[in-house]
């Protein structure tokens, strides 16, 4: 079940909604929490119910390992600690290896045997890279004394949670389970809360179906023709490149939102995932911005075990290659993602070094507006050059999309272009006109242009609410307010139109 879809909006979220205020008001605590991990695993079931066997199995043999692992902290028998967590940890990763990696592991081991040896189709169960690593910090938690009592019930809460279930963000149980054991916040239907709510999810859903969706009929094209051999040139090969870039922001970003938004809705603050991370003025800043909950568990469960920074620069750089190919890897079984990772280690790697230079020479690109101009530039082009390897389906392809963005197919302008052309200088006109069947015409330009602007320009989700309810005096934000409801209102209506017309589409980092 999508969160774009109209069973989700006008079915499935209302009724949940209603029976959980009915448990909380009229029932109690426990029921609430218990309705809402039975609404949680239908949702989960709706997709494939074949595979809540393997959800409910995962949450219970993790809870055990909690339990099993705290005890022997307490007790102090850490070597049996550490054998159990390794145990575990392995379960886990062994898991997500099968369902994963198996195909491609069997792929690499055929073509260096000489054999062919294929598997069978692996369907991948949906949301299990999310509900697997958030596991694996809460067992690695429970094994150094870092996690406070709870109940089955109440952990099986925090892993199952509809909103957060499928496509994050990654929720880690020191965030939520103080919420969801206090009762405090939890559950507790204030009008203020559903408010924001909506209008999170909304800004989400609008972020999806109007600008995700708006740049994916453009970016698909390209990609497909590149990866089947086609030739591109360079305003299709950046057209394309842009696009994607532009989609995968407001497509995971907006999934994000719709997760948080829900997740207020039933009194639970899940943690902010994106920071207008196209702003970022370095590749480090970038990281901070983008799938924020990713990146700290990379931090915090692998980089810093792996050692950080604390044994010199060539050590550091190591331990950065190994977590972003390791991060690569976690997003999809396939050497374009293992490329899209080393290229993110390599750019930190390098980062890390500027930085070195620029503090012992005393050079501050960020001191003045050009320095930072060109900050953002390099780190933007560096961005969307991986991000091609990560969107295409095979190397040749993303060998393709590259080769026409650097202008080695020529920089043919499209044809259509030619009456507007013709009141131009002529310098202008010295690249030609040909066909460019993949990303033709001015409109395909605008729009891709506008929609970067609002990606760079307009405020935040969290930065919009924030000043809509906190914000101005009170006839301030009742004007300024009116004219955004107003707008607001009118892409809405837009957005539910094109719902109703062309249909939904699944988010991108559900194959993840």
């Amino acid at each position: 079940m999508l969160f774009n879809s109209f069973p989700f909006i006008l079915g499935f979220l209302p009724v949940v909604i209603l029976l959980t205020w009915f448990a909380t008001s009229r029932i109690g605590r426990t029921t609430a929490i218990g309705s809402l991990i039975l609404a949680s695993l239908f949702f989960y079931g709706w997709w494939n119910p074949s595979f809540l066997a393997l959800l409910v199995a995962s949450v219970s043999g993790n809870y055990a390992l909690g339990v099993v692992l705290r005890t022997l902290a307490r007790q102090k028998r850490h070597l049996v600690a550490r054998i159990v967590l390794i145990a575990g940890i392995s379960a886990n990763l062994g898991t997500i290896g099968y369902f994963k990696y198996a195909g491609f592991l069997t792929e690499i081991i055929s073509s260096l045997i000489a054999i062919d040896w294929t598997l069978g189709a692996i369907v991948l169960p949906l949301g299990i890279s999310f509900f697997t690593f958030q596991q694996i910090a809460y067992i690695v938690d429970c094994a150094h004394e870092n996690v406070d009592s709870h109940g089955f019930f109440d952990y099986a809460l925090f892993v199952t949670f509809f909103p957060q279930l499928i496509a994050g963000p990654i929720v880690y149980h020191r965030d939520m389970l103080p919420q969801i054991r206090s009762g405090e916040a939890a559950f507790m239907f204030r009008t203020s809360d559903l408010g924001i709510g909506a209008k999170i999810f909304a800004i989400g859903l609008i972020k999806k179906v109007v600008l995700a969706d708006g740049m994916a009929v453009y970016a698909t094209p390209v990609f497909e023709a590149a990866d089947a051999g086609a030739t591109l040139t360079f305003i299709e090969a950046w057209g394309g490149a842009l696009a994607y870039t532009l989609q995968l922001y407001f497509d995971f970003s907006g999934y994000s939102d719709m997760a948080i938004g829900l997740g207020r809705m039933f009194g639970l603050r899940l943690p902010i995932n994106f920071r207008a991370p196209y702003k970022a003025t370095s590749i480090i800043d970038f990281w901070r911005r983008w799938h924020i909950t990713l990146s700290m568990f990379l931090r915090n469960y692998l980089y810093i075990p792996l050692g950080g920074n604390r044994h010199g620069k060539s050590r550091r750089w190591i331990n950065l290659m190994i977590t972003m190919l390791l991060g690569g890897l976690w997003h999809g079984a396939g050497w374009t993602f293992v490329v899209w990772g080393g290229l993110h280690g390599a750019y930190l790697c390098l980062n890390h070094l500027w930085r070195h230079v620029a503090g012992r020479t005393g050079i501050n690109l960020k001191a003045s507006a050009a320095g930072r101009v060109v900050s953002w530039g390099v780190t933007f082009l560096a961005v969307v050059i991986a991000w091609v390897f990560f969107r295409a389906e095979t190397f040749h392809g993303a060998i393709g999309v590259l080769y026409g963005m650097a202008g080695l197919n020529g920089i043919i302008l499209p044809e259509a272009w030619a009456g507007r052309l013709a009141s131009l200088p002529a310098a202008l006109t010295v690249f030609g006109l040909g066909p460019t069947p993949y990303f033709t015409g001015a409109v395909q330009v605008l729009m891709t242009g506008l929609i970067l602007m609002i990606a760079l320009f307009a405020p935040t989700t969290q930065q919009w609410v924030r000043w809509q309810f906190d914000g101005g005096s009170t006839v301030g934000r009742w004007r300024l307010g009116t004219v955004v409801a107003t707008g607001f209102g009118l892409i809405g209506g837009y957005t539910m139109i094109r719902l109703f017309v062309g249909g939904y589409s699944e988010f991108l980092y559900f194959q993840f």
